[in-house]
């Protein structure tokens, strides 16, 4: 019995020695987590304190206490995906940001997002390539994206592609509060971030969700030097 609480408590000072880590990182180097299967019980507060959460459709789970103990405790009988699959972390919860099809697409939306983001907080770290897009170039079709009459809806996403260097926009949290858009751009080859209210949803009204997952977003740019743009329609709060 003496062995088994010395293993527990060596366990709960490894996690806690992790924490501690992610808590001294924040805001001062990007964490990601990329979940490719089981992830349960302590180690589960870890990647939900990191900045970006990744996560694979069918296989990857996160969850405090697995179905089991559900089933024991209040005899509710719940799935692994029902529980912390995927889709209910990039759906409702918003504790993920992106769900893919298998591992590989995973890891190399993974590479993408590195493929923009800082090193650090260091405002020189902040990633720029040589444009093959002219920021001068004019773009008429604005004109018609956007609708006279204010009762009809549009997509501003298209908005945002025609603005962005060479139309490349990753969307952060696609499946989550959609009635506002998160994501990475470059502008003139700078890593920029993009904030939209998109009218497609709710009419681009904000509400509890979409305003956690904006101000999610705006304070990791914050933290991390990485401009701000923002694409503004929008009626009023949700009450």
């Amino acid at each position: 019995m003496r062995h088994i609480g010395t293993n527990i408590c060596t366990l709960i000072q490894i996690d806690a020695d992790v924490f501690q880590r992610n808590v001294d990182a924040s805001g001062v180097v990007p964490q990601l987590s990329v979940i490719m299967g089981p992830c349960a019980g302590g180690a589960v507060y870890s990647p939900a304190m990191t900045d970006f959460i990744f996560m694979v459709e069918e296989t990857s789970y996160m969850f405090v206490t697995g179905p089991e103990v559900v089933k024991t405790v209040t005899n509710e009988v719940v799935t692994k995906e029902e529980l912390g699959g995927s889709s209910v972390h990039t759906v409702k919860s918003g504790v993920a940001h992106d769900c893919f099809p298998n591992d590989i697409m995973a890891i190399r939306a993974m590479r993408t997002l590195l493929d923009l983001l800082p090193s650090s907080n260091d405002a020189s770290t902040v990633p720029r390539k040589e444009s093959t897009d002219d920021p001068d170039r004019e773009v008429p079709s604005l004109e018609q994206m956007v609708p006279d009459d204010p009762n009809l809806a549009y997509d501003m996403k298209s908005v945002i592609g025609e603005v962005v260097d060479n139309k490349e926009f990753f969307e952060l949290m696609p499946n989550h509060a959609k009635n506002i858009v998160t994501g990475f751009a470059r502008m003139d080859g700078r890593t920029v971030g993009i904030v939209g209210n998109n009218p497609m949803t709710l009419a681009g009204c904000l509400d509890i969700a979409s305003s956690t997952k904006g101000a999610r977003f705006v304070r990791f740019c914050n933290a991390f030097n990485i401009p701000i743009v923002t694409f503004v329609d929008v009626p009023g709060f949700l009450p």
